[in-house]
């Protein structure tokens, strides 16, 4: 995980290029980031890693050993802690990182945690098509159906889709490409969505299957209109010849 950042889902916008083009995208508020720790290959810790902290929180609100280390690197108290290991930037306790570890164009995972559905059936859950709609089927429109085998071992196998809880889970959405860095409001915009809702937690890093050494296309000039004459250049004035 070279490069990463803590951040918070705000929610969704839509943003235009130069060639009028529409791309949606989800807006994170990445940063700031407080490094609080740095660990070392040659250090106590035996690897290498940074810790980022996010979201200020006051100190009565954190148990007292995450204070505790927290004020040992002489940070202030934050709601989350994230450690990125072999993150390819240097850098100090204390120091702040924020969206500019990434540049538009450049591809990331998103990390965060599913919106909760609650108890959900077959349909929902696992896309089952259903049970037929007539024919003596009264009731049995939405259910799972046959689950058992009928003959030996008779029990119901392991792994069976089966209604139950939906969502609340950690997923990861990869190669998503950053449309837009906006420093000074420390706002990533990334198109397409990303787990959870607003207001959620989400970690940003690197993408790892984008192959190194990839660089961003150029972006394209602006479209031209249709029937539109493309302007010939006017013809430079004839020298004046004496006679």
């Amino acid at each position: 995980m070279p490069l990463g950042l803590l951040g918070k889902k705000l929610g969704h916008t839509r943003v235009y290029d130069a060639r009028g083009i529409m791309t949606p995208v989800t807006v994170v508020l990445a940063g700031p980031n407080r490094v609080l720790q740095v660990k070392t290959q040659a250090g106590q810790d035996g690897y290498n890693a940074v810790q980022l902290g996010f979201d200020d929180q006051k100190e009565h609100r954190v148990t007292k050993p995450l204070l505790g280390h927290i004020k040992k690197q002489n940070g202030a108290a934050v709601k989350r802690i994230k450690e990125f290991r072999n993150f390819s930037k240097e850098v100090k306790p204390g120091d702040i990182v924020g969206p500019t570890l990434f540049a538009i164009g450049d591809f990331v995972d998103a990390i965060g945690i599913t919106k909760g559905r609650g108890f959900e059936g077959v349909m929902k859950r696992h896309g089952h098509g259903g049970g037929p709609s007539t024919h003596g089927h009264k009731g049995w429109h939405r259910r799972v159906g046959a689950i058992g085998q009928r003959l030996f071992p008779g029990t119901v196998m392991r792994g069976l889709k089966m209604p139950g809880h939906m969502g609340q889970v950690r997923r990861t959405v990869q190669n998503l490409e950053v449309i837009q860095v906006r420093e000074a409001d420390n706002l990533l915009l990334i198109k397409g969505g990303i787990p959870g809702a607003e207001g959620d937690y989400v970690v940003i890093r690197e993408s790892k299957k984008r192959p190194k050494g990839w660089k961003p296309p150029v972006s394209q000039a602006p479209m031209k209109k249709k029937g539109a004459a493309e302007k010939k250049p006017a013809a430079a004035p004839a020298a004046d010849v004496k006679k």
